[in-house]
Protein backbone atom coordinates (compact mmCIF):
# COMPACT_ATOMS: atom_id res chain seq x y z
CA UNK A 1 0.00 0.00 0.00
CA UNK A 2 1.49 3.42 -1.36
CA UNK A 3 2.21 5.85 1.72
CA UNK A 4 0.82 9.59 1.95
CA UNK A 5 4.68 10.35 2.07
CA UNK A 6 4.79 8.53 -1.80
CA UNK A 7 2.00 11.21 -3.12
CA UNK A 8 4.01 14.43 -1.95
CA UNK A 9 5.98 16.89 -4.52
CA UNK A 10 9.39 17.60 -3.13
CA UNK A 11 10.04 20.73 -5.44
CA UNK A 12 6.53 22.24 -3.59
CA UNK A 13 7.23 22.15 0.20
CA UNK A 14 5.97 24.40 2.22
CA UNK A 15 9.45 26.34 3.82
CA UNK A 16 7.92 27.04 7.12
CA UNK A 17 5.62 24.77 9.51
CA UNK A 18 4.07 25.64 12.50
CA UNK A 19 2.06 23.72 14.94
CA UNK A 20 -0.62 24.12 17.85
CA UNK A 21 -0.29 20.92 19.74
CA UNK A 22 -3.65 20.61 20.95
CA UNK A 23 -5.63 18.23 23.01
CA UNK A 24 -3.32 16.70 25.78
CA UNK A 25 -5.34 17.21 29.00
CA UNK A 26 -8.79 15.80 26.98
CA UNK A 27 -6.74 12.54 25.63
CA UNK A 28 -5.87 11.81 28.99
CA UNK A 29 -8.95 12.60 30.36
CA UNK A 30 -10.41 10.22 27.87
CA UNK A 31 -8.72 7.58 29.78
CA UNK A 32 -9.39 8.71 33.34
CA UNK A 33 -5.97 10.26 34.05
CA UNK A 34 -4.79 13.66 35.35
CA UNK A 35 -3.79 16.36 32.02
CA UNK A 36 -0.29 15.95 33.24
CA UNK A 37 -0.71 12.37 32.10
CA UNK A 38 -1.46 14.11 28.21
CA UNK A 39 1.56 16.62 28.16
CA UNK A 40 3.78 13.24 29.19
CA UNK A 41 2.66 11.27 26.19
CA UNK A 42 2.92 13.99 23.85
CA UNK A 43 6.71 13.98 23.71
CA UNK A 44 6.24 11.14 21.22
CA UNK A 45 4.33 13.19 18.66
CA UNK A 46 6.89 15.78 19.23
CA UNK A 47 9.11 13.18 17.76
CA UNK A 48 6.56 12.28 14.94
CA UNK A 49 6.38 15.99 13.81
CA UNK A 50 10.26 16.79 14.61
CA UNK A 51 11.03 13.25 12.41
CA UNK A 52 8.33 13.72 9.47
CA UNK A 53 9.71 17.01 9.03
CA UNK A 54 13.25 16.63 8.37
CA UNK A 55 12.72 13.05 6.73
CA UNK A 56 10.88 15.21 3.79
CA UNK A 57 13.81 18.19 4.59
CA UNK A 58 11.20 20.73 5.60
CA UNK A 59 13.53 23.95 6.67
CA UNK A 60 11.85 25.18 9.70
CA UNK A 61 9.21 23.85 11.98
CA UNK A 62 7.51 26.13 14.73
CA UNK A 63 6.03 24.42 17.73
CA UNK A 64 3.67 26.18 19.82
CA UNK A 65 5.26 24.83 23.20
CA UNK A 66 3.64 26.92 25.84
CA UNK A 67 2.17 30.05 25.52
CA UNK A 68 2.07 33.14 27.59
CA UNK A 69 -1.61 32.42 28.77
CA UNK A 70 -0.78 28.96 30.14
CA UNK A 71 0.86 30.83 33.42
CA UNK A 72 -2.38 30.91 33.93
CA UNK A 73 -3.28 26.85 34.68
CA UNK A 74 -2.98 25.34 37.60
CA UNK A 75 0.53 25.43 39.39
CA UNK A 76 1.14 21.65 39.69
CA UNK A 77 0.44 21.76 35.54
CA UNK A 78 2.83 24.63 34.95
CA UNK A 79 5.43 23.20 37.45
CA UNK A 80 5.24 19.48 35.46
CA UNK A 81 5.27 21.47 32.48
CA UNK A 82 8.55 22.85 33.13
CA UNK A 83 9.65 19.98 34.20
CA UNK A 84 8.54 17.88 31.31
CA UNK A 85 10.42 20.78 29.16
CA UNK A 86 13.49 20.48 31.23
CA UNK A 87 13.96 16.50 31.10
CA UNK A 88 13.08 16.67 26.88
CA UNK A 89 15.53 19.58 25.91
CA UNK A 90 17.88 16.53 28.24
CA UNK A 91 16.83 13.90 26.91
CA UNK A 92 16.44 15.29 22.98
CA UNK A 93 19.62 17.40 22.50
CA UNK A 94 22.01 14.59 21.28
CA UNK A 95 19.04 13.72 18.70
CA UNK A 96 18.52 17.37 17.66
CA UNK A 97 22.03 17.85 17.41
CA UNK A 98 22.53 14.49 15.47
CA UNK A 99 20.00 15.32 12.92
CA UNK A 100 21.60 18.36 12.48
CA UNK A 101 18.58 20.62 13.40
CA UNK A 102 19.06 24.51 14.88
CA UNK A 103 17.49 25.32 17.86
CA UNK A 104 15.95 28.25 18.46
CA UNK A 105 13.47 29.74 21.07
CA UNK A 106 10.90 32.79 20.93
CA UNK A 107 8.84 33.93 23.30
CA UNK A 108 9.15 36.25 26.91
CA UNK A 109 12.17 33.57 28.26
CA UNK A 110 12.96 35.84 31.13
CA UNK A 111 9.76 34.15 33.17
CA UNK A 112 11.00 30.91 32.36
CA UNK A 113 12.75 28.78 35.37
CA UNK A 114 16.72 29.77 35.00
CA UNK A 115 17.79 26.27 34.74
CA UNK A 116 14.65 25.80 31.93
CA UNK A 117 16.49 29.10 30.24
CA UNK A 118 20.17 27.61 30.94
CA UNK A 119 19.41 24.08 29.16
CA UNK A 120 17.84 26.22 26.16
CA UNK A 121 20.76 28.54 25.74
CA UNK A 122 22.82 25.88 25.74
CA UNK A 123 21.30 23.68 23.06
CA UNK A 124 21.26 27.07 20.77
CA UNK A 125 24.87 27.75 21.47
CA UNK A 126 25.61 23.64 20.60
CA UNK A 127 23.33 23.52 17.23
CA UNK A 128 24.48 27.18 16.35
CA UNK A 129 26.34 25.89 13.46
CA UNK A 130 23.66 22.89 12.41
CA UNK A 131 22.38 23.49 8.88
CA UNK A 132 19.90 21.00 7.76
CA UNK A 133 16.67 22.24 9.29
CA UNK A 134 15.80 24.83 11.79
CA UNK A 135 13.67 23.26 15.25
CA UNK A 136 11.66 26.83 16.80
CA UNK A 137 10.10 26.48 20.33
CA UNK A 138 7.66 28.93 20.98
CA UNK A 139 8.14 29.16 24.68
CA UNK A 140 5.65 31.94 27.30
CA UNK A 141 5.06 33.16 23.64
CA UNK A 142 2.06 35.37 22.61
CA UNK A 143 1.86 37.12 19.29
CA UNK A 144 0.16 40.07 20.75
CA UNK A 145 2.52 40.86 23.26
CA UNK A 146 5.62 40.05 20.81
CA UNK A 147 3.69 42.73 18.62
CA UNK A 148 3.21 45.24 21.03
CA UNK A 149 7.29 44.44 22.01
CA UNK A 150 7.99 45.22 18.29
CA UNK A 151 6.12 48.64 18.70
CA UNK A 152 7.50 49.51 21.56
CA UNK A 153 10.98 48.93 20.36
CA UNK A 154 10.34 50.85 17.06
CA UNK A 155 9.10 54.28 18.77
CA UNK A 156 12.01 54.25 20.88
CA UNK A 157 13.79 54.14 17.86
CA UNK A 158 12.12 56.94 16.51
CA UNK A 159 12.16 59.15 19.50
CA UNK A 160 15.90 58.69 20.01
CA UNK A 161 15.89 59.90 16.21
CA UNK A 162 17.59 56.50 14.86
CA UNK A 163 14.14 55.52 12.77
CA UNK A 164 12.08 58.14 10.67
CA UNK A 165 8.72 57.57 10.70
CA UNK A 166 7.93 57.36 7.13
CA UNK A 167 11.09 54.69 6.96
CA UNK A 168 8.76 52.32 8.97
CA UNK A 169 7.09 49.33 6.69
CA UNK A 170 6.64 45.82 6.87
CA UNK A 171 10.39 44.62 7.01
CA UNK A 172 10.82 46.87 9.60
CA UNK A 173 8.59 45.46 11.76
CA UNK A 174 9.74 41.79 11.06
CA UNK A 175 13.04 42.62 11.83
CA UNK A 176 11.68 43.79 15.97
CA UNK A 177 9.92 40.44 15.83
CA UNK A 178 11.46 36.97 18.25
CA UNK A 179 11.09 35.65 14.41
CA UNK A 180 13.67 37.87 12.90
CA UNK A 181 15.10 35.72 10.03
CA UNK A 182 12.43 33.14 10.13
CA UNK A 183 10.60 32.99 6.70
CA UNK A 184 6.65 33.36 7.62
CA UNK A 185 4.72 30.42 8.12
CA UNK A 186 3.42 28.66 4.89
CA UNK A 187 1.31 25.73 6.71
CA UNK A 188 -0.29 25.97 10.26
CA UNK A 189 -1.65 23.17 11.78
CA UNK A 190 -3.97 22.86 14.67
CA UNK A 191 -4.68 19.42 16.27
CA UNK A 192 -7.75 18.55 18.74
CA UNK A 193 -10.53 20.06 16.45
CA UNK A 194 -10.41 23.11 18.26
CA UNK A 195 -10.58 25.80 15.44
CA UNK A 196 -8.69 29.14 16.41
CA UNK A 197 -5.36 30.29 16.28
CA UNK A 198 -4.95 31.19 20.33
CA UNK A 199 -2.62 34.25 19.48
CA UNK A 200 -0.25 32.15 17.86
CA UNK A 201 2.07 33.75 15.16
CA UNK A 202 -0.54 36.21 13.99
CA UNK A 203 1.91 38.33 12.08
CA UNK A 204 3.52 35.25 10.53
CA UNK A 205 0.72 33.50 9.29
CA UNK A 206 -1.06 36.47 7.30
CA UNK A 207 -0.98 34.02 4.15
CA UNK A 208 -0.37 30.57 5.83
CA UNK A 209 -2.75 28.00 4.90
CA UNK A 210 -4.73 26.67 8.06
CA UNK A 211 -5.03 23.10 8.53
CA UNK A 212 -7.31 22.14 11.57
CA UNK A 213 -6.99 18.11 12.22
CA UNK A 214 -9.82 16.64 15.07
CA UNK A 215 -7.03 14.25 16.54
CA UNK A 216 -5.96 14.94 20.03
CA UNK A 217 -1.79 15.46 19.82
CA UNK A 218 -0.42 12.43 21.78
CA UNK A 219 -2.37 10.85 18.56
CA UNK A 220 -0.59 12.34 16.29
CA UNK A 221 2.01 10.50 14.06
CA UNK A 222 4.12 11.04 11.07
CA UNK A 223 1.26 9.95 7.97
CA UNK A 224 -1.04 12.56 9.99
CA UNK A 225 1.76 15.29 9.07
CA UNK A 226 2.34 13.61 5.71
CA UNK A 227 -1.00 14.23 4.98
CA UNK A 228 -1.11 17.66 5.63
CA UNK A 229 2.12 18.17 3.53
CA UNK A 230 0.00 16.49 0.82
CA UNK A 231 -2.97 18.44 1.60
CA UNK A 232 -1.21 21.60 1.26
CA UNK A 233 0.01 20.88 -2.57
CA UNK A 234 -3.25 20.57 -3.60
CA UNK A 235 -4.01 24.23 -2.17
CA UNK A 236 -3.33 27.29 -4.62
CA UNK A 237 -1.57 30.17 -2.83
CA UNK A 238 -2.94 33.22 -4.35
CA UNK A 239 -1.76 35.74 -1.58
CA UNK A 240 -4.19 38.24 -2.77
CA UNK A 241 -4.06 37.58 -6.69
CA UNK A 242 -6.49 35.73 -9.66
CA UNK A 243 -5.78 32.08 -10.39
CA UNK A 244 -5.54 33.67 -14.05
CA UNK A 245 -2.67 35.86 -12.73
CA UNK A 246 -1.11 33.11 -11.22
CA UNK A 247 -1.70 30.72 -14.30
CA UNK A 248 0.13 33.77 -16.34
CA UNK A 249 2.58 34.57 -13.57
CA UNK A 250 1.57 38.06 -13.68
Amino acid sequence: MQSIKDKIDTENLPKHVAIIMDGNGRWAKSRGKERTFGHRHAIAAVRNAVNACNEIHIPYLTLYTFSSENWKRPDDEVSTLMTLISETLLLEAEEIFTKGLRMHVIGDLQKLPTLVREQMQNLIEVTKNNKRGNLILALSYGSQNEILNAVKQISTEVKNGDLQVEDIDEKVIEDHLYTKDIPPVDLLIRTSGEVRISNFLLWQIAYAELQFLDILWPDFGKEDFFQCIYNYQNKERRFGKTSEQLDNKL
